[in-house]
């Protein structure tokens, strides 16, 4: 096999968490990385669709919290880099019925943790946020908080950011090469694709939904589904300044009841707020059965949420679109991220990323992985998103 076939690490998938590794490793110095990307790079087919996603610090669970304030840092260095804003801070509103547990949190749980964290907020009851924000028709019992850190994430910025500093590092991306074998053993890793075979040390797999794709010739598949959930864009009809929020409501015996919305961006040139239901029915058996079109009643039932409690905002649908959700089907753990030792021979030699509502981690995801694969540990406390029971996802540096 010649030299320039075999790589320090390869990384399958080249979306955002993909080319944070990329980034991370390459930036290290003397590490021969490559990316191979199925499609083209900054493609929005898979999960990186669309124009933002919620920033937040606060989770009920006290590890993640812990988590998004280990990745603030790295975010304001990926926008020094990059010399642009990437999070906007417009506010992260959650209000409705704070004791109902739902896929997002729990509002009431959550303020504890903040509180426990040092990180402020504002509680607000459902008269304040009608009377400052101009919803309307809250049941009365609803309440929540504003956490002001919260906002919006620029994914395309994002996206294009790494894409360059991985680049600028020395990473090698390689487009529209899909990868057809990932075969691990204690030396290293054998790579197939539909143009060639790879050697290398280590391999990252960050390709979102199509995980199983590789780990089934292992005999794996990691419990994950898929969702194509709705996105739906509504002209303003009046300006205002107003946060993220997302609606904590009791489920239905439809869906989950769960709506949230972005305010127009910072960076876009239109006034358009976009809303989605986060309903976690109907999944795909697989990532390419994802059309693009959202389901009808679930494009209904946003505007019907809008037609009762956003009088600013037409309830006639400018646009809609989808985004393709990978989750766990265990919602506690929240995430996959960890190496596939004890999973398979040479598991050691594989990390996997996948599932959850992870682009807010981004850049911590990134260092994570190119720390599990570099140096074999990391010192972020992941063990909740193991890839097996009972296995380590990476040790305490």
């Amino acid at each position: 096999m010649n030299d320039h076939e075999h790589y320090d690490l390869i990384v399958i998938g080249g979306g955002p968490i993909g080319l944070s590794t990329a980034w991370q490793a390459a930036r290290r110095g003397d590490t021969k990385v490559l990316v191979l990307e199925q499609y083209g790079f900054l493609n929005e087919r898979t999960g990186t669709s669309g124009s933002e996603r919620h920033w937040r610090l606060q989770y009920t669970q006290r590890d993640i919290f812990a988590l998004t304030l280990e990745t603030l840092p790295l975010w304001h260095e990926l926008e020094r880099l990059a010399g642009r804003r990437l999070i906007h801070a417009v506010g992260s509103l959650w209000f409705g019925d704070v004791e109902v547990e739902t896929n997002e949190g729990h509002i009431a749980e959550t303020a504890r943790a903040m509180d426990e964290m040092s990180v402020p907020y504002e509680w607000l009851t459902a008269r304040d946020i009608e009377n400052r924000y101009g919803f309307t028709n809250l049941p009365r019992h609803y309440e929540g908080f504003l956490q002001r850190d919260g906002g919006s994430i620029d994914v395309r910025g994002t996206l294009a950011a790494l894409f360059q500093l991985s680049q600028e590092h020395g990473a090698l991306l390689r487009a529209n090469e899909p990868v057809l074998e990932v075969a691990p053993d204690t030396g290293g890793v054998t790579v197939r694709t539909a143009r060639t075979t790879y050697r290398a040390d280590k391999v990252v797999l960050a390709n979102g939904g199509h995980v199983n794709d590789i780990t089934r010739s292992w005999g794996v598949s990691l419990d994950v589904s898929l969702f194509e959930m709705a996105l739906v864009s509504y002209r303003q009809r009046a300006d205002a300044e107003r946060p993220f929020w997302f609606a904590f409501q009791q489920p239905t015996e439809e869906d989950t009841n769960l709506f949230y919305g972005f305010p127009p961006n910072p960076w876009a040139s239109d006034n358009e707020v976009r809303l989605g239901p986060d309903f976690e029915v109907n999944p795909l058996r697989h990532a390419s059965e994802a059309t693009g079109i959202p389901d009808p009643r679930h494009v209904e039932r946003v505007t019907d949420w809008v037609t009762a409690h956003m009088p600013w905002a037409d309830p006639e649908p400018v646009q809609t679109s989808t985004c393709l959700a990978v989750l766990p089907a265990d919602p506690s753990r929240q995430f996959y991220l960890g190496t596939a030792a004890g999973l398979v021979d040479g598991g050691e030699n594989v990390v996997v990323s996948t599932a959850g509502w992870g682009f807010k981690f981004v850049p911590l995801w990134g260092e994570i992985c190119a720390d599990l694969a570099l140096k074999g540990a990391t010192r972020h406390d992941i063990g909740r998103h193991a890839l097996a029971q009972g296995v380590p996802a990476g040790s305490a540096a």
